[in-house]
């Protein structure tokens, strides 16, 4: 049933969004057919696929880890700002632009900065008891007014007409791409190796173990001497960690520059992408690649059909509440209860 869930809440959303296509207006299979055949009928449409798919892949995987031990950072979104705001500054003020230490440096930076925005909720849960999903979701709102400070003022592009954005990161501090037609890069090789790596910590590994006990049987963990602030550091630096690695490869990749649109709500998506593939790493490349769709569908209905981008977080938000009332529905049943009146008792 766990594996069904997923399966009837994407079902129930398309149910439900041929529904709202037939009130819009449209017809609802060639609604359906625009937004889920037709961006992969193209080779640039195969690659934005994969190219959007891979950071909610990369993320999901690193929140699952926390998720697993009731672990809840809601602030991915944060740390993918913040890596690519760390990545970029070293890919715009590193003196030798042509090195090929930029790369890899940026890598690093990129990590660091996902890892240091995180360490700050899990300072704070681990040492104050705070809740994370409140301080991890605030600290996104801090991380977005930071990139807007930075990008309408020190680090703005002089010769950028005042948009607010930076100047273009040099070419060697940008992923090759597979073909000079499509934005498809080698970042796609940072999360087949996250993806693995994922499946050996939370499978083979004891780590993965202990964090998984301790999120199933919080009790039996603690007799069995599994320490929770250890589950809780390690489960939000992870997290943190392969965040600011998407938002470095955002930079280094599809955008080459900083600006405020860095992301399009990949961190948030992501937590839908983790539950989608039941916290499992195989289960999470399924969800980033039908998440990615919905990206690419809302993008092809606007243009064929007229309707509005938000459609595309409809479809997020429809989804997310199906898979919330599938695993309701699992792990509840509804049961009758006859309350018989005892005689003599008002």
């Amino acid at each position: 049933m766990r594996i069904i869930a997923p399966v009837a809440a994407i079902g129930l959303t398309i149910v439900i969004s041929s529904i709202m296509f037939a009130l819009m207006g449209h017809n609802p299979v060639a609604a359906l057919y625009a937004f889920f055949v037709e961006p992969l009928t193209s080779v640039n449409g195969v690659s934005e696929w994969l190219l959007k798919a891979s950071p909610l892949i990369l993320i999901g995987c690193g929140l699952a880890i926390g998720f697993r031990a009731n672990v809840w950072n809601i602030g991915a979104e944060g740390q993918l700002i913040m890596g690519a705001i760390a990545a970029s500054g070293v890919g715009l003020f590193y003196p030798d632009p042509e090195s090929a230490l930029i790369l890899p440096l940026m890598f690093v930076a990129g990590m660091l900065g996902g890892i240091a925005w995180a360490a700050i909720p899990a300072f704070l849960r681990a040492r104050m008891n705070t809740n994370e999903i409140l301080v991890t979701l605030m600290l996104t709102y801090v991380a977005t007014l930071f990139l807007s400070l930075l990008v309408h003022g020190p680090w703005r592009d002089p010769d950028g007409f005042n948009y607010p954005q930076t100047a273009l990161l040099p070419n060697a501090a940008m992923f090759d791409v597979f073909d000079y037609s499509y934005r498809l890069n080698t970042s796609i090789f940072i999360t087949v190796v996250a993806v693995v790596a994922m499946w050996v910590f939370t499978e083979r590994s004891f780590f993965g173990y202990k964090m998984s006990v301790g999120g199933a049987a919080p009790l039996a963990a603690r007799y069995a001497g599994f320490k929770e602030s250890g589950s809780i550091w390690l489960g939000l630096l992870i997290s943190g960690a392969v965040a600011g690695i998407a938002g470095m490869a955002e930079a280094s990749g599809p955008l080459g520059q900083l600006s405020p649109q860095i992301s399009p709500g990949y961190g948030f998506a992501a937590i839908i992408v983790a539950f989608i593939g039941r916290l499992n790493a195989i289960g999470i490349v399924f969800g980033g690649l039908f998440l990615s769709l919905l990206y690419l569908g809302g993008e092809a209905v606007q243009l064929s059909l007229g309707m509005p981008s938000s459609v595309t977080l409809i479809f997020q938000g429809m989804l997310l509440f199906f898979l919330l009332a599938s695993d309701f529905l699992i792990f509840y049943r509804f049961r009758r209860v006859v309350r018989h009146r005892v005689e003599g008792q008002a």
